[in-house]
């Protein structure tokens, strides 16, 4: 099955869990199927449009799923989806 890793921002919707393991043939059913399990996940990850959210960051593998086939990527047993929210602001030196 798939596995997403869930950053520690996130994992308030996963009970706390690092990893969760879903049965999907592509990206966006991943993401229905992680949604469905833990509530919340599809919101955070998709915008009113239906594609990913801006400042989200979805790798299949380590590559950016953005630069491919975006949610229709298909994923096979032993991927590994990461979510990583982007990190924006800092301070000028």
């Amino acid at each position: 099955m798939p596995q997403f890793r869930i950053p520690g921002p996130l994992r308030r919707l996963s009970d706390g869990q690092t990893t969760v393991d879903v049965e999907a043939t592509d990206l966006a059913n991943a993401i229905d199927a992680l949604d469905a399990r833990y509530p919340g996940f599809k919101d955070r990850l998709l915008d009113e449009n239906g594609e990913l959210r801006q400042f989200v960051n979805v790798y299949l593998n380590d590559e950016d799923v953005r630069l491919g086939a975006g949610l229709a990527v298909k994923v096979h047993e032993k991927d590994e989806i990461s979510i990583v929210p982007a990190v924006a602001g800092g301070r000028r030196a």
